[in-house]
């Protein structure tokens, strides 16, 4: 494969306690979701469902079969742990 039959793209994922940004050279076509499954995230953060996870390109949430342009950056994200409006509420409430 020669560099014209490739894409550079970026992953990104970040837990709790670090965050990784891995770039890598996909080829034309691939997927959201493919990237990050091609990517090394699982081997760095095994504790996460990269099968499954909520997907972004540059903050704005995409379909897993999201096809990839040049340059672009995947995000992984966490599940939430709770609704921001419940936890609106909560604070608004003092507690």
């Amino acid at each position: 494969m020669t560099t014209t039959d490739t894409l550079p793209v970026e992953v990104a994922y970040a837990s709790p306690e670090r965050s990784l940004l891995l770039a890598l050279e996909v080829r034309p076509g691939t997927t959201a979701r493919e990237a990050v499954l091609q990517s090394a995230l699982a081997a760095h953060f095994p504790e996460a469902d990269f099968q499954a996870a909520p997907l972004g390109v540059f903050g704005k949430a995409v379909a897993d079969d999201y096809v990839l342009q040049a340059h672009e950056r995947v995000e992984v994200y966490r599940p939430l742990l709770i609704d921001p409006k419940e936890n609106r509420r909560r604070r608004a409430a003092g507690g």
